[in-house]
């Protein structure tokens, strides 16, 4: 099964990262799921305030600049990962560097 590792992290704390190190982790943790096989894919997402957030009410389309609502942590990126079942999912979610300085949100990709 797919799962979807959401990656929030609170972007005003930007300036205490090491991204560097960070950066690092992540070349480590992407290579690890890689050489797992478990990899589907995954990208680090330009800040929140590059969104734009569309919603259509009787038929008019409504843009809004920024994400869709005010929260601590701002989405920054995401794997796919196709896992055996949720315990195997959970392990490479805890591995993520995400987890250690943010949230990582795991979601089952429905399946079509």
């Amino acid at each position: 099964m797919e799962y979807l590792v959401l990656i929030y992290r609170d972007e005003s704390k930007d300036g205490e990262v090491d991204w560097d190190k960070l950066g690092q982790e992540y070349e480590e943790y992407t290579a690890a799921v890689a050489q797992a096989g478990v990899m589907r894919g995954g990208q680090k997402l330009q800040p929140s305030v590059t969104a734009s957030t569309v919603a259509v009410r009787d038929g008019e389309r409504l843009v809004t600049d920024g994400p869709f609502a005010e929260a601590r942590e701002q989405l920054g990126g995401f794997f796919v990962l196709e896992c055996a079942n949720l315990d195997e999912a959970l392990e490479w979610a805890a591995r993520c560097p995400g987890a250690s300085h943010g949230t990582v949100e795991l979601r089952p990709v429905m399946p079509t």
